[in-house]
């Protein structure tokens, strides 16, 4: 029986900028990289070297806690540089990819007949491991601990998100396989949650899960939201997530053999002459998305959304999990006395001297200028207006701050992602970095708990 999740609390940031939903087949790129930072946790133990041929779906590393969780190339070709910064970490590892592709044959599987351990293992051998992060902690999930349940949040509801309706159209027998590995991964169920306004979601007539309309803004989209409405996490407990787009690849590759991780890319924000979507394969050089489309004079490249992204130069490469490219103009203008006049053209939630509460619906073309300086925090109570968790949010960040393990068991942190705080500090009048903040208690708590 499906559990409808409605919030009241969060934020809607109305941005111009939306793809048009026209799809833009690119050519493939020449030069690829993978780089080990977007596997949080991870310590890479390489296995190519520079000058190796490989095909797409042949490892590249290894994780050194875990040498059964692999990291495959995304193309065939030829590693032509290892990237290392200081100790010698492994910062990219870089392809250049061949005219035509070539994949690793893993065979075709049939779901339905294998065991969850055959699951898992295929899993391993393909690379697709790293698609399946859990909670707590919020890093790819440790094969060893048993899920109590797995979730799959099918509404992206952060500024300008991709519509996984139109992305993931004509890819539902791929979504229903994937889907069915998963359940034999877990005891418990497997929860797929959908906008409650859409009709044409490509997982309403999926088998074997449970259904979640949800409605409200964001970020009732967040994973971590719908786990709390849903099943909450207790001590000692793990929950499974998995995103749409990796489902896609898991599927295709139980369906086809082929490790393929081609995406459907949103292209978003005022920076773009044409906001659209794109298919990239993860890893992808940013110049070679954006080419031509970008007005680059004085813009901010985002591999992300405005919230939770990573700053990239079009010399940079496609984040590994993410479907999105921002581009927004950078904030370096500044205002004499601008915290005393009125504003209209600023998102904010409080209703002194601004004014978009009186437009909800109109869209704006923020930049990046964070209006203020770093500060110690100022007690507003401003924080619980956008975030939806029953957590009390100013109190565990800055029991992460002072490393109090017990507090921040005690406050939540278990239940929780750094993206999660991306609203709180959208907001914050001290403005705090609070994703890194969150990212580093959780860190601490991995690392003395386990």
């Amino acid at each position: 029986m499906s559990k409808d999740i409605r919030i009241k609390k969060g934020l809607d940031i109305r941005l111009v900028g939306e793809a048009e939903q026209v799809t833009t087949e690119l050519s493939l790129g020449s030069v690829f990289a993978i780089r080990p930072d977007d596997f949080h946790g991870v310590i890479p133990k390489i296995l190519a070297k520079e000058g190796t041929e490989v095909k797409a779906g042949e490892a590249l590393f290894y994780n050194k806690s875990d040498e059964r969780i692999l990291f495959p190339s995304p193309v065939s070709g030829k590693i032509s540089e290892i990237v290392r910064g200081a100790r010698r970490k492994v910062l990219a590892i870089k392809i250049t990819a061949d005219g035509k592709q070539e994949y690793k044959d893993f065979g075709k599987k049939d779901v339905d007949a294998m065991s969850g351990e055959e699951v898992k293992n295929h899993l391993f051998a393909s690379g697709c491991w790293p698609f399946v992060k859990q909670r707590p902690y919020d890093v790819i999930a440790n094969p060893n601990q048993a899920p109590k349940a797995i979730f799959v949040s099918a509404y992206a509801s952060a500024p300008l998100a991709p519509d996984y309706d139109y992305s993931l159209k004509g890819k539902e027998a791929e979504l229903q396989t994937a889907l069915t590995a998963l359940t034999k991964l877990t005891t418990g169920k497997v929860h797929v949650s959908v906008a409650k306004s859409s009709t044409l979601s490509p997982f309403r007539e999926m088998k074997g899960v449970e259904l979640h309309k949800v409605s409200g803004p964001h970020p009732v989209g967040n994973v971590s939201t719908q786990i709390a409405q849903i099943d909450p996490i207790n001590k000692g407990e793990v929950v499974w997530v998995v995103t749409p787009q990796d489902l896609v690849v898991i599927g295709e590759l139980l369906l086809t053999g082929k490790f393929n991780v081609t995406r459907t890319i949103a292209l978003t924000g005022s920076q773009f002459n044409k906001p659209q979507y794109v298919t990239a394969i993860a890893g992808a050089q940013i110049a070679d998305v954006v080419k031509g489309n970008l007005d680059a004079d004085n813009a901010r490249i985002i591999s992300g959304n405005v919230l939770t992204g990573t700053q990239v130069a079009e010399d940079g490469f496609l984040g590994y999990y993410d479907n999105q490219i921002t581009a927004i103009p950078e904030g370096n203008d500044y205002e004499l006395f601008g915290w005393n006049k009125p504003v209209f053209n600023k998102v904010s939630t409080s209703r002194a001297l601004t004014f978009s509460w009186l437009n909800p619906k109109k869209k704006y073309d923020l930049n990046t200028n964070t209006n203020g300086e770093h500060r110690a925090f100022v007690v507003t109570g401003s924080y619980e207006e956008v975030f939806p968790l029953d957590i009390y949010p100013m109190q565990l960040l800055k029991a992460c701050m002072y490393k109090d393990l017990d507090e921040m068991e005690g406050l939540g942190a278990y239940e929780i992602a750094p993206e999660d705080f991306a609203l709180t500090e959208f907001i914050c009048v001290s403005k705090q970095p609070h994703q890194k903040i969150i990212r580093e208690g959780l860190d601490l708590m991995r690392a003395e708990l386990g």
